[in-house]
């Protein structure tokens, strides 16, 4: 480590990796009841299950993201965090708000909106880490020296504050309501989160290929642009359906399908760099993580995206098991991958290591990604059946979804697979990592008589 400060990165990729088993654990008690339909449903129904994966997607996501800047900006402002002690004070106002969440979703008190369930109490916490870890950044940054990567990445982190304050929004009339609920949810996911995501790899790629950074840096703004130009108006394409204005399904389906650009601009970009830079860098499996993280965003965000975003088609396909295919691939492929590549570059850094148990962290990219993939497959066929059997022929929903009963088992078991390969990942980080065993030379042995 160049800087003392990077230390802090450490304690929140702990902590997100420890919320990472929580969401692989309750997805997959979720994934159980589709196969199993009373399991659990005494101690835990089925919708708080649900909330807790997806709640704790969000939260470990957003610590991976803010370990990602309290490792990177000091090395690209070249100066120490302003305060560690805020930083720290601003984990554990997130893990206990997490911690805090949790509970109150198993006792039955939560928000009731998707995503947004989270007490009052917790969003003003949230609120409160969030203004802190601007504060620590901002400053470490105008003090420092400003590079792209920081620029966009400081736009990228208020964006996801300023967005969040339309959570404590909520309207009585549901249209209304949902109508300013996407402007956190899609404009973090399909918005400003993209320009983390960007600038985060961006910061990869200048590490591990060594290209210059001026290069890098006009890739860097051109994706924002991508991502601005067609997430702002995208968002269009959740107003389908909710007695928003009729010109919606134009714009939503006219910028929807630009939103393809920034992901494939970012498969163009990652790949680019390493074929430019042919540096041979010695750790192999954050290089794979982050070369595999456009590629999977791109179908899970972009493919995935497009396969049901025109309003003719969403006509049929809106809440189907064509939207739990995309949105499984696509958080995957843009978001966690994202933060397992960071966790891959840096931890040996943190762990004054040379890169170690890079075969079993490589392992667990084929067979996590592998797995996801297998899903995303099984949801989708699972979707178009869906579609078919309810929206065409008219079938009521519970008689079709006994018929998807063998696409629900396949889920369930991709899902297992991806959790063992969760494990192998947090043993590859956080186990035992061997010293690195200088290579002797052999000793010459004297021909035999």
């Amino acid at each position: 480590m160049r800087f003392a400060t990077q230390r802090i990165a450490y304690w929140y990729f702990v902590c997100a990796m420890a919320l990472f088993g929580v969401q692989i654990l309750f997805g997959a008690l979720a994934g159980t009841v589709y196969v199993i339909p009373n399991f659990l449903s005494e101690i835990l129904p089925f919708n708080i299950l649900r909330m807790i994966h997806t709640n704790a997607l969000i939260v470990w996501l957003l610590l991976g993201f803010f370990g990602a800047a309290y490792y990177l900006i000091p090395e690209e402002a070249e100066r120490d965090i302003e305060s560690p002690m805020l930083a720290y004070a601003q984990l554990v106002i997130l893990m206990v708000g997490a911690l805090g969440a949790v509970g109150s979703y198993m006792l039955g008190i939560h928000g009731g909106r998707e995503f947004l369930e989270q007490p009052l109490w917790v969003k003003i916490g949230i609120v409160v880490a969030a203004l802190i870890f601007l504060y620590n950044v901002s400053l470490t940054v105008l003090r420092g020296r400003r590079t792209a990567v920081t620029n966009v990445l400081l736009l990228g982190l208020w964006g996801l504050a300023i967005f969040f304050l339309f959570a404590f929004y909520n309207p009585s009339n549901i249209a209304v309501d949902k109508l300013y609920w996407w402007y956190v949810v899609h404009l973090w996911v399909e918005g400003v989160w993209e320009l983390i995501m960007a600038s985060i790899l961006a910061f990869l790629v200048i590490k591990m290929t060594g290209v210059d950074r001026e290069v890098v840096e006009k890739w860097l703004y051109a994706i924002v642009g991508l991502a601005l130009f067609s997430g702002l108006l995208g968002t269009g394409h959740h107003y389908y359906w909710i007695g928003a204005p009729g010109y919606w399904q134009w714009i939503g389906s006219v910028f929807s399908t630009l939103e393809v650009a920034p992901f494939f601009a970012m498969v163009l970009f990652a790949f680019s760099m390493a074929w430019k830079g042919r540096r041979d860098h010695p750790n192999k499996a954050a290089f794979l993580w982050t070369l595999g993280t456009p590629v999977m965003a791109f179908f899970g965000g972009g493919v995935w995206g497009f396969l049901h975003t025109l309003s003719f088609v969403n006509y049929y396909s809106h809440g189907t098991q064509v939207t739990a295919a995309h949105g499984h691939l696509a958080f995957f492929g843009a978001y966690v991958m994202l933060n397992l590549s960071m966790i891959s570059y840096a931890m040996p850094n943190l762990r004054n290591r040379a890169p170690y148990n890079q075969v079993l962290n490589m392992w667990s990219f084929w067979i996590m990604t592998s797995a996801m993939a297998f899903m995303t497959f099984t949801l989708t066929f699972a979707g178009v059946v869906q579609v078919h059997l309810q929206r065409v022929m008219g079938m009521t929903y519970m008689e079709v979804q006994d018929q998807l009963a063998l696409f629900y088992w396949m889920r369930l078991g991709s899902g297992i697979v991806v959790a063992l390969s969760v494990l192998l990942f947090l043993y590859a980080m956080f186990g035992p990592a061997r010293e690195q065993i200088p290579q002797r030379s052999r000793p010459s042995v004297a021909p035999a008589e």
